[in-house]
């Protein structure tokens, strides 16, 4: 089964707007854990444009209080201070994405074979028992690609399916991403690491994603399934979204 990891940073994006406490992230986390989810991911940039660090903290409490089962998953660029807050916080899973501060969204995967050494020294000091590593990836990484990060120590990579979700209205070319990522992602599992995917994964472009690319650990979703809040409540985007999962 197809784990479901919801990310809240859109959540944080919409209470950020004005200075006042709602929507609560914590409180949004506690619906979907009801709902259902497997995990909770977020992303705290250093500009905190949505996740706050003190959101970190609080979120860290909530599911050691009260949801202790629950996956907390961080991701971010391995800058001495994300790494530092990573070591303090102490989350399930760590997921390493080659950001530009600037960004506005993770838009591309690490390029394994240029940044191995660098990224082998931040996944030796971020393993430890209990923590998982995981690489955002190209889906055109290929086995070369998933071999160096292998290489790192890592023990997943994560699929950027930003590409496949682009292709809403372009199904001939949402056929050629998918059977790219189904590449990437057998050349991982035959290195012997588990394999993660997200963005842009809808309720209406997942089921095809699951068809085609077997064997996924888990999908971390957040713009698609806070659109679909909007229109179902949290609650039950959550389900919707399990149930495509299987």
């Amino acid at each position: 089964m197809t784990k479901l990891s919801v990310n809240l940073n859109a959540v944080a994006q919409l209470r950020n707007r004005r200075n006042l406490p709602w929507p609560s992230v914590t409180g949004m986390a506690r619906i979907v854990i009801g709902a259902g989810a497997d995990g909770v991911t977020v992303h705290p940039r250093p500009d905190e444009r949505h996740i706050r660090r003190s959101d970190v903290y609080d979120l860290r409490k909530l599911l050691a209080d009260e949801a202790p089962e629950i996956e907390f998953n961080i991701e971010g660029y391995p800058t001495e201070d994300f790494i530092v807050l990573i070591e303090d916080v102490d989350p399930d899973q760590v997921t390493l994405v080659p950001d530009d501060p600037s960004q506005a969204t993770s838009d591309h995967g690490w390029d394994f074979v240029g940044k191995g050494n660098f990224l082998t020294d931040v996944v030796q000091r971020l393993r430890k028992p209990g923590r998982r590593v995981s690489l955002f990836c190209d889906p055109d990484a290929g086995a070369a690609g998933v071999a160096a990060a292998k290489a790192t120590g890592a023990d997943r990579v994560e699929l950027y399916t930003g590409p496949y979700g682009g292709c809403y209205d372009e199904p001939v070319r949402a056929e050629a991403e998918l059977q790219t990522l189904a590449g990437t992602a057998r050349a991982a599992r035959a290195a012997g690491l588990g394999v993660n995917a997200g963005h842009d994964l809808t309720l209406a472009n997942l089921p095809a994603f699951r068809a085609a690319v077997p064997g996924v650990d888990e999908v971390s979703i957040g713009h698609g399934i806070t659109a679909d809040a909007l229109i179902y409540g949290f609650a039950d985007a959550v389900r919707k979204y399990k149930a495509v999962l299987g």
